[in-house]
């Protein structure tokens, strides 16, 4: 499966349509519709297409067509995400209507074509399942621990600077979480 770690857009033309795709990390997703609608008032549609892993390690899946005719806009975009096996990122794509109906068929390879697009021009890394491992050092080994999670590639930490010593919570890959436990 591959992911994100930061927002790309790209634009598509079909008929003089012009669609104005986003792709980004499922945290970004929230709101972000309604931000693109008022960013572009002019815009007929702004369809989008999500996949995330839940808590259950289960893969959610939604889409909408905004207005467009049923299942010829999210329900395409949605299709690539799932053939690329992208996880834990939405698409979102504005839509400027060019004067020329592209029909059912047409719109359905438009909106397929327009997520492909910026999957190009995006930079997709390798999903890793994130893990949560806390630990306590004292304030003697910060330093320490800093450098060795810097090492290693962990970079999401939380520290809290208790009166005994500093609560660590790390979140990282299971196998860059084991090489810090073993080093």
């Amino acid at each position: 499966m591959k992911t994100v770690e930061s927002s790309f857009e790209s634009l598509t033309e079909v008929n003089r349509s012009k669609f104005l795709t986003h792709l980004v990390p499922i945290s970004e997703y929230e709101g972000l519709q309604n931000r693109l609608k008022e960013e572009h008032p002019k815009a007929n549609h702004v369809v989008y297409a999500l996949r995330y892993l839940n808590e259950y390690d289960q893969v959610v899946e939604n889409s909408s067509d905004d207005g467009e005719p049923k299942g010829c806009a999210g329900t395409p975009a949605l299709n690539v995400l799932r053939g690329e096996e992208m996880i834990n990122c939405a698409v979102l794509i504005v839509r400027y209507f060019g004067g020329i109906k592209l029909g059912t068929g047409g719109m359905a390879r438009a909106y397929a074509l327009a997520v492909k697009d910026v999957l190009q021009v995006s930079t997709l890394i390798t999903y890793e399942k994130q893990v949560a491992y806390d630990f306590s050092t004292s304030y003697s080994e910060v330093d320490k621990t800093l450098h060795t999670l810097k090492q290693i590639g962990i970079l999401d930490y939380k520290r809290d600077f208790g009166v005994e010593g500093v609560d660590w919570i790390i979140r990282s890959s299971e196998e860059k979480i084991e090489t810090f436990k073993n080093g």
